[in-house]
């Protein structure tokens, strides 16, 4: 069973993609229910060209047979960001899975989370001006999310 029944919501708003994700991940595995709001405001690290190019080469994967097929290739910010920290849990085995069940992650903030107190991860912030990084919603914005 959860160890709470509210969940802990983390504001994306300023924090570094990667942190916050391992951060995430972990509080998961730990059986806590997590909900990360403003998800397109989560920031990536490095020059924005290198980032949206690295993305737009990740986004021509495709099966060789037929592109239906998959791989699908994540274009929303709350969906990348869950995909990021769906890949720092250890999804075959049951405990992964169940950590991943127990995870949200929105666009802005829904009028059902509104309420709850948000928390932000110190450790997870960004340290420099916000002009070095990139938003998740930026690079969504680039590669396709209207």
């Amino acid at each position: 069973m959860d160890k709470t029944s509210r969940p802990l919501v983390i504001d994306g708003t300023d924090h570094i993609a990667g942190r916050l994700s391992s951060n995430v991940a972990k509080l998961l595995l730990q059986g806590n229910r997590v909900t990360v709001v403003n998800s397109e405001k989560i920031m990536i690290s490095g020059r924005k060209k290198s980032i949206v190019g690295e993305y737009k080469q990740f986004l021509k994967i495709s099966s060789i047979l037929h592109p239906k097929h998959g791989p699908f290739h994540p274009r929303k910010p709350d969906t990348i960001i869950s995909r990021m920290i769906r890949g720092m849990l250890p999804r075959d085995k049951p405990s992964g899975k169940a950590a991943l069940s127990r995870l949200r992650v929105y666009i802005g903030v829904p009028k059902d989370v509104k309420p709850l107190g948000k928390i932000q991860l110190e450790k997870t912030k960004i340290r420099k001006s916000s002009a070095l990084y990139t938003s998740v919603g930026e690079l969504g914005r680039y590669v396709g999310w209207h």
